[in-house]
């Protein structure tokens, strides 16, 4: 039977997956969330990438602390998002997580005045915050099409993380929705 509302359907999984999330002990959350990074940072996608595109997570999403300062510490261009009008967003180089200042929806975004922007995006692997990811690479983040809008031109390797039991076999997806190239959770990983 055939989904007639993309848009309800995608926000039932969205809820689904914050319950789950908020319902994690901060114990357990801290404990997959380093294991999820650990297999980031071991995989020769990491390793290979002279830049990494991440973002500054919020409390419901895979922590991606370990990674910011991985890349930092490893001499690796590392750059994060700032949103911008027509819910378009810019990577801007950090050379220092002290670059960092709340901006749109509260998110930690890099200091214009501090950071300079990501031109080149060449040998990159860009880390893809989502809610929930499916099989096949698809996502579901927070529903403001952000990232949608940047990966539509991106063309390195995208990565996400996912709690293994938000891996779904198959989720809603519109025309624009990018898959990414690789998602890892904490039993094992999946490659397109």
């Amino acid at each position: 039977m055939p989904i007639k509302n993309i848009k309800q359907k995608k926000e039932q999984i969205r809820n689904f997956a914050k319950k789950y999330r908020t319902n994690l002990s901060p114990e357990q959350k801290e404990k997959l969330d380093i294991i999820l990074q650990e297999n980031f940072l071991k995989s020769d996608f990491y390793k290979n990438a002279d830049t990494v595109l991440a973002f500054a997570s919020k409390d419901i999403e895979i922590s991606a602390d370990l990674i910011l300062q991985s890349a930092l510490k490893d001499g690796k261009t590392l750059a994060l998002p700032k949103c911008r009008e027509e819910k378009l967003m810019d990577f801007y180089i950090l050379t220092d997580l002290s670059q960092l200042k709340k901006g749109c929806y509260g998110l930690l975004e890099p200091d214009k005045e501090k950071c300079e922007i990501l031109s080149d995006f060449e040998n990159s692997i860009c880390l893809v915050p989502g809610l929930v990811f499916d099989r096949e690479g698809f996502r579901l983040g927070f529903g403001k099409g952000y990232y949608d809008r940047f990966l539509e031109k991106y063309n390195g390797i995208c990565a996400g993380m996912c709690y293994f039991k938000l891996l779904e076999n198959k989720l809603p997806r519109g025309f624009y929705d990018k898959p990414v190239d690789v998602i890892f959770t904490e039993k094992f990983r999946i490659e397109k």
